[in-house]
């Protein structure tokens, strides 16, 4: 085995001794640590490779940043029935459809390397994005598991999870691309990928369905979401998360074309920088839910609001590597404290008869809003500047500071 990939496996079995052993998790929490990461890979993967293909294959090399935008925007839409089946079937049986997706997407992509088609591979990628969707709500069935007090530091471990996912990908991807022959390259590739979802999909069927008390009895009929979304916590939990996410994917997805395109920086730095971002996005998470517990959400929000205000003035301070390693670290500290936050919070919106249709409209929103802002980058950044880029940040900073607010006033409004 791999010395690197070797080095992943032995830091996910030590993290899942401390789950266990330290905090006494349950079960379905551990099989969670360990899978979700492995679904989730497919983003790294996706991002690590799928525009080196792209570029082979595309008819337009304009468009090699296409099979990323599919990948969003299949996890957008699959965040619109994935409710549904959670509400039909339950968390287990439909996360195994999105298992079963990941596997399918994962070996179109292995045939469209090998035969040279693009629209085959974006058919692929749009797939996989799907089943992204599913690997999201995993993070709900963590919280389901768990009590409420246990739930933020819950959170924060699987969350921390990502670190494995963003490592896991481009290792296996590197690890797999010569194992077909191929003229375009990277068919082994995806069929590593499938290999390590199918292993999770194997691993998964260790979890069990949540046993969440229905408050139909006590609460009445479900809300209609009409209702639900206007409630200040359900808006605030929402625009928590987005603005987090939409920020983070815009800042993130220009910094590489900014940096190697543009101002000439090596692919080497460049990488460093981009490894470094996705580490600052998990690796708070060892600390984001004891601090939403002993601080409150508001300041946690508050620091989050910070690290993205530095962002913005590091970033205009200067183009070099330095400016964009810290601006690049801020954002990914930003971006966990308010999506783990927003995420945090919006289990406060709903009861538990209403869960399904307020978490899929949550993440559906949030992954519209990262799409847009994936794509947006790239054109805004080509039509004008790293400086403009930058500067659009603002106005997004401007309202999430008064979202804070409203949420202060909120809380104590309800002390």
């Amino acid at each position: 085995m791999n010395m690197t990939l070797a080095g992943i496996v032995l830091a996910m079995l030590a993290a899942i001794w401390v789950l266990i052993k330290v905090f006494g998790y349950p079960r379905n929490i551990w099989v969670l640590f360990v899978t979700m990461p492995m679904l989730m890979c497919i983003s790294s993967t996706i991002t690590f490779i799928g525009g080196l293909l792209a570029t082979k294959i595309a008819p337009d090399p304009t468009l090699a940043t296409m099979p990323l935008t599919t990948m969003i925007i299949g996890t957008a839409l699959a965040t619109l029935f994935i409710s549904k089946l959670n509400q039909r079937f339950g968390r287990k049986i439909a996360t195994n459809i999105g298992f079963i997706m990941a596997i399918i997407g994962a070996s179109l992509a292995c045939i469209a390397a090998i035969n040279g088609s693009f629209s085959l591979l974006l058919l692929a990628t749009m797939i996989m994005g799907s089943s992204l969707a599913f690997a999201q709500q995993m993070r709900f069935a963590a919280i389901e598991s768990v009590t409420a007090e246990q739930a933020p530091k819950v959170l924060s471990a699987l969350m921390l999870s990502g670190v494995y996912a963003a490592m896991l990908g481009p290792e296996v991807a590197f690890l797999g691309k010569d194992w077909i022959a191929s003229e375009h390259g990277y068919a082994g590739s995806f069929l590593g990928l499938a290999l390590v979802v199918a292993l999770a999909m194997g691993l998964f069927q260790l979890f069990s369905n949540p046993s969440v008390k229905e408050e139909s009895q006590v609460h009445g009929d479900a809300r209609g979401l009409s209702v639900i979304i206007k409630q200040p916590i359900f808006m605030i939990a929402l625009l928590s998360a987005a603005i987090g996410y939409g920020l983070m994917s815009f800042i993130m997805t220009a910094t590489p074309l900014s940096m190697h395109d543009m101002n000439g920086h090596s692919l080497h730095d460049t990488k460093w920088v981009i490894q470094s971002h996705v580490i600052a996005m998990f690796l708070p998470s060892l600390l984001t839910g004891w601090l939403i517990k002993k601080y409150h959400s508001v300041w946690v929000l508050s620091a989050g609001l910070a690290a993205y205000a530095l962002v913005a003035i590091i970033a205009l301070s200067g183009q070099h590597v330095i400016h964009y390693w810290w601006a690049l670290v801020l954002l990914g500290i930003g971006w966990n404290f308010l999506f783990i936050t927003g995420t945090v919070l919006l289990p406060q919106s709903y009861h538990n008869n209403e869960r399904f249709k307020v978490q899929a409209a949550n993440d559906f929103v949030i992954f519209v809003t990262q799409a847009l802002a994936s794509l947006l980058a790239g054109w805004l950044l080509f039509k004008s500047s790293w400086t403009m880029v930058v500067l659009s940040m603002v106005p997004f900073i401007i309202i999430m500071f008064f979202v804070i607010r409203w949420h202060n006033k909120d809380r104590k409004h309800q002390i």
